[in-house]
């Protein structure tokens, strides 16, 4: 099955896919956030394109595992890709920015200087570390 992920942030939603059974993750940009059905009508846009099953969303845990301020910002947008028929599965994402800013830091800096980049590069470790679990 097609997997898709979510790294999604207060401006911007990064964006990758990949295959269960398969260790590569691959990004596909990010999305300006808009409004909640804006944003859930890009995704499922997304969905229908790439030809997903299903998608992970990183939930920014803080470091005791309670939920963060912006875990509670992530949840409606999940709760309305569930109510549009979406199969959604939270991962914890505490530290991919910080591996996605280690992955881009040789990169050339106008890679670097993009924060849609960060968001998409995040999107892929994320997906990453779920297929590594063989779910």
């Amino acid at each position: 099955m097609r997997v898709g992920a979510l790294d999604v942030g207060e401006a911007r939603i990064g964006l990758a896919v990949g295959e269960e059974g398969r260790p590569f993750a691959f990004g596909r940009g990010y999305l300006v956030r808009r409004t909640l059905e804006e944003d859930v009508a890009a995704l499922l846009d997304f969905v229908r394109r790439e030809g997903l099953g299903k998608l992970v969303v990183g939930l920014p845990l803080r470091t005791d595992l309670k939920e963060s301020a912006q875990a509670r910002r992530v949840l409606p947008l999940v709760e309305a890709l569930r109510a549009r028929g979406m199969e959604v599965e939270l991962l914890d994402e505490r530290f991919t920015t910080r591996l996605a800013q280690r992955r881009l830091a040789d990169a050339p800096k106008r890679v670097r200087r993009d924060k849609g980049k960060l968001d998409e590069m995040a999107a892929v470790i994320l997906l990453e570390g779920y297929l590594a679990r063989g779910v």
